[in-house]
């Protein structure tokens, strides 16, 4: 049990930002604000220092792409465009350096995902940055991936007979895996109301749970076209938990985000424009969509850049008119709730699971640090006590 007295509490919820304890208690937030420090709990005074959830980022390939090696990672299953059969839980490393850096600066959740070579790329998982094992830092599967635009292109278009190489072939791709999952789901309700045997297909239930059981589609997705497209598609198939990923040129098309409620994922904004549908990249799309009534969270897209500098993005889109007031939710409360694990991480809620950071400073701002960092309750970080002089790490 800890208790980390004289904070100044920023809980990410309807409660603001207090001066007072946070209590953890069995791997939760146990108390929050003017309370008792409870008998035998390690305290911890962070003298007037910020206290925040843990940061989540809700666009991240870490423990996937491994730090130092993001080509040999196990994030693009290249075997074909339509790979809904796979999870990224089975490709996750818990051993990744990425995911060190990512605790040590107060980034204690991401979801980690498969990546956009393909059309349809897998189902993603909601992970801690912190643990022994993928199976007990997993919080939850929170999507299925999809990818728009110039990467399924390249990746699959530049291979002798493989579909697609355009926008319309990435659209028709998605469409025709869609098409195929509706038809498994009524040769399977059809096999089930009349007692015959089905032979069940992997990609085809994971894509049915899009359909039938309001699965998140998550989508790479740059363009203000790309986006349109996808808006279209998700019309066409009645699919509503959806979520727009990079949204690059979100701003230009704000209005269309906020008439269908959905939200957007935006980053890395902190990238030259490396290929064509990056060309109108700008730290101001936050605050347009924002303004627009969009729910929005910042990302990294770990390794691009580097997954322990999210706060360093939501700094920068701030700069670009961002509201401060809604810089800490843009990495906690909404990515959590855009993920559909707000329930577990995100808000400094009592009952939640006791992933705190605590800063020197206003967490977005350069000048800050982490001082102490908590995943599940586990004192993971402390500067004193963990820092280490980068010239004794140099591999001679």
């Amino acid at each position: 049990m800890y208790a980390l007295v004289n904070g100044l509490v920023h809980t990410a919820t309807d409660r603001g930002t207090v001066e007072g304890t946070v209590v953890i208690d069995d791997g939760e937030i146990a108390a929050v604000g003017d309370v008792d420090v409870p008998d035998g709990a390690t305290v911890i005074d962070v003298d007037g220092d910020h206290v925040t959830p843990g940061l989540v980022d809700a666009h991240s390939h870490a423990g996937m792409a491994e730090w130092g090696e993001p080509e040999d990672g196990d994030f693009n299953e290249g075997t074909d465009a339509v790979t809904p059969h796979v999870t990224a839980l089975d490709g996750f490393h818990p051993r990744d350096e990425e995911l060190k850096h990512a605790f040590r600066n107060g980034v204690t959740s991401v979801s980690a995902r498969m990546g956009s070579g393909n059309v349809i790329g897998g189902i993603i998982c909601s992970m801690k940055t912190y643990g022994r094992t993928a199976d007990g830092m997993l919080i939850r599967e929170d999507g299925m991936k999809a990818a728009m635009g110039e990467n399924p292109k390249r990746f699959h278009g530049e291979r002798e007979g493989r579909q697609p190489s355009t926008r319309p072939g990435v659209a028709a791709t998605l469409r025709e895996a869609l098409m195929a999952a509706e038809d498994y789901v009524d040769r399977r309700e059809h096999a089930r109301n009349d007692g015959e045997p089905f032979e069940r297909d992997l990609g085809m239930e994971n894509l049915a749970r899009v359909l039938t059981e309001g699965f998140p589609l998550r989508v790479h997705a740059h363009r203000a076209d790309d986006i349109m497209t996808v808006f279209r598609i998700a019309e066409e198939f009645g699919i509503d938990a959806l979520s727009i990923e990079h949204a690059t040129e979100g701003h230009l098309i704000a209005e269309e985000f906020a008439a269908r409620g959905v939200p957007a994922v935006v980053g890395p904004s902190l990238y030259s424009a490396a290929k064509y549908e990056l060309r109108n990249i700008t730290f101001e799309t936050p605050a347009i969509l924002h303004e627009a009534g969009v729910k929005v969270a910042i990302q990294t897209d770990a390794p691009v850049l580097p997954q322990q500098h999210l706060d360093v993005c939501v700094g920068l889109a701030v700069r670009e008119g961002f509201p401060e007031a809604e810089a800490l939710a843009a990495v906690t409360r909404h990515p959590a709730e855009i993920l559909g694990i707000d329930d577990r991480v995100g808000t400094l809620e009592p009952g939640t699971d006791a992933d705190v950071a605590v800063w020197d400073g206003v967490f977005h701002e350069n000048g800050s640090r982490t001082r102490h960092v908590f995943v599940d309750g586990r004192h993971v970080f402390d500067r004193e006590r963990d820092a280490v002089d980068p010239r004794e790490e140099y591999d001679w």
